[in-house]
């Protein structure tokens, strides 16, 4: 699934979260956060704190992966990048650096 708006991201936190068989509740527990939030969350709440939303996504086993652009072309050749993001790598060396 493509994730490209703040309400494409709540349907995918809802829908796991239904597959998996949680309610919002024991969801908002095991993230670490209020049922309130996650609410907003699901309907697409546009500035919600990335560490909440990292925290989510991780207490319902999804893994998160990047690609710059997958539909734009590149602005000079005009081919369109199929690159991968190492989201993990990254990350990890911002953490060695603090």
């Amino acid at each position: 699934m493509f994730v490209r708006t703040p309400s494409d991201l709540g349907a995918l936190i809802r829908e796991r979260r239904m597959k998996l068989g949680l309610d919002q509740r024991s969801l908002a527990q095991k993230a670490g956060t209020s049922r309130k939030w996650l609410i907003e969350v699901e309907n697409g709440k546009p500035r919600a704190e990335i560490g909440l939303i990292l925290r989510t996504l991780k207490a319902l086993g999804i893994e998160l992966n990047a690609s710059p652009g997958g539909d734009l072309p590149h602005p000079k050749s005009g081919q369109r990048n199929t690159a991968q993001i190492n989201l993990d790598s990254i990350l990890d060396s911002l953490k060695r650096r603090q």
